[in-house]
């Protein structure tokens, strides 16, 4: 077995080391990647293979990362029947395998379970640096699994909140959140029975659902919000018509989805009142927030250069820390059985 030998990165070795900190900087630097044209997507953009009749449903991604450089292609599947899904949960498939570029020798696999969702916030929350209130003191957040979670981690690294207000479906998940972290942050976080009760009053609100249809009205936000969704329409269509500035991370992933599509055909959302893309805020080609009036929604729906990049910096750490299992790989030098 040699150095160079394909690396797999367990979920336990994720846990040690990545953490929101590190998520919130590496998404950042993508977003820069984006703003100088350093990341090359595959063709198509992403596969699908969704088979109803199974509840199965597998999407393929990949990119290729110049300034690394490292080439990444994400698989994962999920199972969804109405009544359960496996979308955030262990028992899913969720992997990055990563190649070298310049000599096509697989590197390793990395297991992102832990990884994805922490980055699927980070790359909506790292937007508050430049379209949050300046001193956001209440916070709000419609759904208590794993993308609030994981949002909180990031928010709570940016931020000292007064209060957190948290909804969700079942009286018992939001108690036990609610109770989990106002101590692990030392501050108030009060379980309420509705989504107008949590976003009431927020400087930033969070949507991370599971559900199908809206969960928060336009009227229930107060003036000068920022409105971060990382799901479905997690906001009436209406109301995103209606924010001062709207930022995705990608209008054309975006509007490959059929709710986003009919939501910008039919007007609730005129593509001119997208104020932008990520990429172009974090490097100041799009202005950020400009007065404390101005109410800001931040949409994101995954860029798997982030997924990527995040798993050759969790990759280095493994390197460097001697973790990860070692896997014999083929050399040109071995020759193939006649």
């Amino acid at each position: 077995m040699t150095d160079d030998s394909f690396l797999f990165i367990s979920y336990d070795d994720t846990l040690r080391y990545f953490g929101a900190e590190q998520a919130l900087e590496i998404v950042e630097e993508v977003y820069r990647m984006h703003a100088r044209g350093s990341v090359v997507f595959s063709t198509p953009p992403s596969f699908k293979m969704d088979v109803a009749d199974f509840n199965n449903f597998w999407h393929v991604k990949g990119c290729l990362l110049r300034d690394i450089p490292v080439a990444g292609v994400r698989m994962y599947s999920y199972f969804d029947d109405g009544a359960r899904t496996t979308v955030g949960t262990r028992d899913s498939t969720r992997y990055v395998v990563l190649s070298d570029p310049r000599t096509s020798l697989p590197l390793g696999m990395v297991d992102e379970h832990w990884s994805y969702g922490l980055r699927s916030s980070a790359a909506a929350v790292v937007g508050c640096k430049w379209l949050a209130p300046k001193a956001p003191r209440k916070l709000g957040l419609i759904g208590v699994g794993t993308m609030c979670s994981t949002a909180l981690r990031c928010l709570a690294t940016m931020y000292e909140f007064d209060e957190v207000r948290c909804t969700s479906r079942r009286p018992e998940t939001r108690e036990r959140f609610a109770e989990t972290w106002s101590e692990k942050l030392g501050v108030p976080v009060v379980p309420v029975a509705t989504a107008e009760a949590a976003v009431a009053d927020a400087d930033i609100v969070v949507g991370g659902t599971t559900a199908p249809d809206v969960t928060c009205r336009w009227e229930w936000l107060k003036p000068g919000v920022t409105f971060i969704s990382l799901a479905r329409l997690e906001l009436d269509p209406a109301g995103w018509g209606r924010m001062d500035k709207v930022v995705l991370d990608s209008f054309a992933l975006n509007y490959s989805l059929p709710w986003f599509k009919e939501m910008v055909d039919s007007g609730d959302l005129a593509k001119e009142r997208i104020h932008g893309e990520m990429w172009e805020v974090v490097s100041g080609a799009k202005t950020g927030r400009e007065s404390d009036a101005e109410s800001i929604l931040i949409h994101t729906t995954g860029l798997v250069s982030q997924d990527v990049a995040i798993a050759h910096w969790i990759y280095q750490r493994a390197l460097e820390d001697g973790g990860g299992v070692r896997l014999p790989v083929a050399h040109a030098s071995e020759q193939l059985p006649d």
